[in-house]
Order: structure tokens, then C-alpha cells, then sequence
């Protein structure tokens, strides 16, 4: 009986402490003027979006080591940590260990601004992405020419890399990626108007909403193209293979980014991982309903959680496009550069324009998903 008292005494004791804090917390935060209070929470959000995307960065390079490995009939990493989970820290820690080395007649400022300028975009795209309804940090109507221009501005950094290294090589992966990242955005931003059309809406939190009712209700169905286009386009703005022409080992070495070293070429790394992120999100969004789950509007789910809408549900489609990068990487052969071209020029772009007169007679003509 004593014993019991006791216990409840010290719950009640934690409890006082608990609610002590949280009074003194709101007392400190309340001595910060409002402007202030606006600006930490939005520091606070950006952290919470930035820290865990730098884990998933940092755990996609893991997944592809392991996936690879698989495929081949490996193993992979397993002996940094239990069963290798500990390898990307490994890794991140050496890089950063490890000296930047500035190539003779470089230019110093531009040479370390285009790594910030490769992963700035990357980063600064997912303030417009939200990961269930309502969670998002910036719920902006324009969102989708948001995203389109910031993912336009991360082939400066390419750019300005290659340039700056003052090496051949770098050069001319800078000028393949250059190219192919002009062919493809194209195809791309077509594919994203045919979204557009679909939705009325350039809000992507609307975008999401516009794809209700349960899987026959999303965009991949009506614009099968125009999602095989953008998600094909997006491997290929990413320079992964088979479209990873700009850093070609087996020709040019590295490509562009051939003479960086240390926590530089880390920065590189971190930014090609954060866009395979990026565009597996956006496909899941613009195309399978992002949060939304695909068993909305089964009988056998109804009042379950496979109904319910969910950012697991929006993760998991992420995720499954982020393995199919991974697959792609251990499946085809590298295209040759014109091959590239002229699949980006002469294929996609062309196809998604045909695709947005049939989608314009579809609305037009009230057929498909637009019959109401």
C-alpha cells in the first residue's frame, strides 16, 4: 500500500516539474516580440524539415550501396556498425576530415560557391512540399513555378563547377550536363503543365486534394505519358544513370566535379542524393496522390487506417521511387551522349506536347476523369 502511495506521489512530483517547465518555457517564449517569435518558428520548421532530409540523404547512399550489392549477389557494407548501418556517418566524417585542395589558376570564390549552389535548390524546393494536409512550411498558390524554377537553377552550380576547375575534363562534363539538363527541363515543365490542366491549380497541397476519391481517382491514369516522361526526365536531370554522361568515369574521369575533394565534393554528393529525393516526392505528389491513400473508397477499408490519409502513405510512395533510381543504376548500360539527346529532343518533347492536345480535348470534351 505504501509502495503505491509512493509511486503516486512521484508521479505527481514529475508531473509539477514537467508542468515548471513548460510554464517557464512559455514565459520565455512570450518575452520575444512577435516578429521574433514568427522568425524562429519558421528557423524551427526549416530544421525540421532540413535534419531529417540530410538523414535520408546520408541513409539513400547506404540503400543504394546495399541494393546494388544485392542485385549483384553481394553483400555490401557490413562492417562499419551492425550490419553496416553506421557506413554514411563513416563516410561523412572522413570527408570532412579531409583536405579541399584548390587546383592551380582555379577560381577560388567560384570554385567553392557552385557546391552551396548544387544543394541550395535542392533544399530551398521543400518549402513548398507538403508531407500530409496542412503540413507544409509554405503553402504559396504559385508552388509548382516555384518548384520549376528552382530546379532550373541547380545546373549553375554544374556549370560554374566545371568552369572554375580550369581541367578539360570538367569542362566538357559540365558542358554534357549543361545540355542535357536544358533537353530534358523542358520535357519536364511540359509534363508539369499537363498537371496543371488536370488540377487548375498551381497550389500543390491542391494538387494533392485534386487526386480524392481512392486510386482510380489519380493522375497517373490519364497521364500515363506525361508521368513517364517527367519521372524518365527526372533520372535524367539528376545525371543518374543511364544518363550519367557528366561524370562519364569510363570517358572523362569525374566530370565536373573531377577536382574536388574533402567536404566540397561531399556537398555534391549530398545535392545529387537531395534532388533523387526531391523528384521521387514530386512524382508521388503530381501523379499517385502523395498522402493520399490508395485504398480510399474500398469497401474492405473503410473506418480501417488503409483508408486514412497519412503521410506514411506519401513516404512509402517516395520511397519507392527513390528505389527504382537505385534499380535503374544496377540494370542499364550508359546511353551514349546522342543518344541522350535525341531521346530528350526528339522523343519526350514531342510526345508531351501531343499528350497535352489530347489531355485539352479530354477536359474540352468532358471525357475520363473530367465526365462531371
Amino acid at each position: 500500500m505504501s509502495r503505491g502511495l509512493g509511486d503516486v506521489y512521484k508521479r505527481q512530483g514529475l508531473n509539477t516539474v514537467i508542468d515548471s517547465i513548460i510554464n517557464i518555457s512559455l514565459e520565455f517564449w512570450n518575452w520575444f516580440p512577435p516578429g521574433w517569435q514568427l522568425f524562429l518558428e519558421i528557423i524551427g520548421k526549416i530544421i525540421l524539415i532540413v535534419l531529417p532530409l540530410m538523414l535520408a540523404v546520408a541513409y539513400t547512399t547506404y540503400a543504394e550501396r546495399k541494393v546494388i550489392s544485392y542485385i549483384q549477389v553481394r553483400i555490401g557494407p557490413n562492417r562499419v556498425g551492425p550490419r553496416g548501418w553506421l557506413q554514411p556517418i563513416a563516410d561523412a566524417v572522413k570527408l570532412m576530415f579531409k583536405e579541399i585542395v584548390l587546383p592551380t589558376n582555379a577560381s577560388r570564390f567560384l570554385f567553392l560557391f557552385a557546391p552551396i549552389l548544387s544543394i541550395g535548390p535542392a533544399l530551398a524546393a521543400w518549402a513548398v512540399i507538403p508531407f500530409d494536409r496542412g503540413m507544409v512550411l509554405s503553402n504559396v498558390d504559385a508552388g509548382l513555378l516555384y518548384i520549376l524554377a528552382l530546379t532550373s537553377i541547380g545546373v549553375y552550380g554544374v556549370i560554374i563547377a566545371g568552369w572554375a576547375s580550369n581541367s578539360k575534363y570538367a569542362m566538357m562534363g559540365a558542358l554534357r550536363s549543361a545540355a542535357q539538363i536544358v533537353a530534358y527541363e523542358i520535357a519536364m515543365g511540359f509534363a508539369l503543365v499537363g498537371v496543371l490542366m488536370a488540377s487548375g491549380s498551381l497550389n500543390i497541397g491542391d494538387i494533392v486534394e485534386g487526386q480524392a476519391g481512392g486510386l482510380s481517382s489519380w493522375f497517373i491514369w490519364p497521364l500515363l505519358p506525361l508521368f513517364l516522361v517527367y519521372f524518365i526526365s527526372g533520372v535524367a536531370e539528376t545525371n543518374r544513370a543511364p544518363f550519367d554522361v557528366a561524370e562519364g568515369e569510363s570517358e572523362i574521369v569525374a566530370g565536373f566535379h573531377v577536382e574536388y575533394s574533402g567536404m566540397a565534393f561531399a556537398v555534391f554528393f549530398l545535392a545529387e542524393y537531395a534532388n533523387i529525393i526531391l523528384i521521387a516526392a514530386l512524382t508521388a505528389i503530381m501523379f499517385l496522390g502523395g498522402w493520399l491513400s490508395p485504398f480510399e473508397g474500398f469497401a474492405f477499408a473503410e473506418g480501417t487506417w488503409l483508408a486514412a490519409t497519412s503521410m506514411l502513405w506519401f513516404f512509402a510512395k517516395t520511397a519507392f521511387f527513390i528505389f527504382c533510381f537505385l534499380w535503374f543504376r544496377a540494370t542499364f548500360p550508359r546511353y551514349r551522349y546522342d543518344q541522350i539527346m535525341r531521346l530528350g529532343w526528339k522523343v519526350f518533347i514531342p510526345v508531351t506536347i501531343v499528350w497535352l492536345f489530347v489531355e485539352a480535348v479530354m477536359v474540352v470534351a468532358q471525357i475520363g476523369p473530367w465526365s462531371v
